[in-house]
């Protein structure tokens, strides 16, 4: 089975760069060594890794990658520091969704361990289960 990753990398300017790929390793050597000199990342070496997500499905993987990158600043440090519930707190529609911060709520006093939460959190925010986030 194949894995496919979605990460983000930190930049030397500050700015998070978000991307896919099916080799992790490999991604982060041409990143790391500006292989592609017109990439974003060429002119803002050096770069770190401080997430990923592995996904067994190539469309999970797209569609999070999609999601990730129309974040704000703000709400993907969240997911980084693996803030819960700043990722609600930080959605655009959180003046409108009132049920998903009460189920979040909920779910954090009842004491999920940190596997059980962070499995929940995907599923509850992206509606998919075949990934698995990592923070490095």
């Amino acid at each position: 089975m194949r894995i496919y990753y979605v990460y983000i990398l930190l930049c030397s300017d500050n700015s998070f760069y978000t991307g896919m790929t099916n080799n992790l390793e490999r991604r982060l050597l041409e990143h790391k060594t500006g292989k592609n000199k017109k990439a974003y990342t060429s002119s803002r070496l050096p770069v770190e890794l401080k997430w990923y997500l592995e996904c067994a499905d190539s469309r999970d993987a797209i569609q999070y990658e999609k999601k990730i990158k129309g974040w704000s600043r703000r709400k993907k440090q969240a997911l980084i520091d693996e803030k819960w519930s700043d990722l609600i707190k930080f959605s655009k529609n959180y003046t409108e969704n009132k049920d998903s911060r009460m189920q979040i709520k909920f779910c954090l006093k009842q004491g999920f361990d940190k596997l059980s939460q962070t499995i929940s959190s995907f599923q509850f925010f992206f509606g998919f289960n075949r990934c698995f986030g990592k923070r490095n």
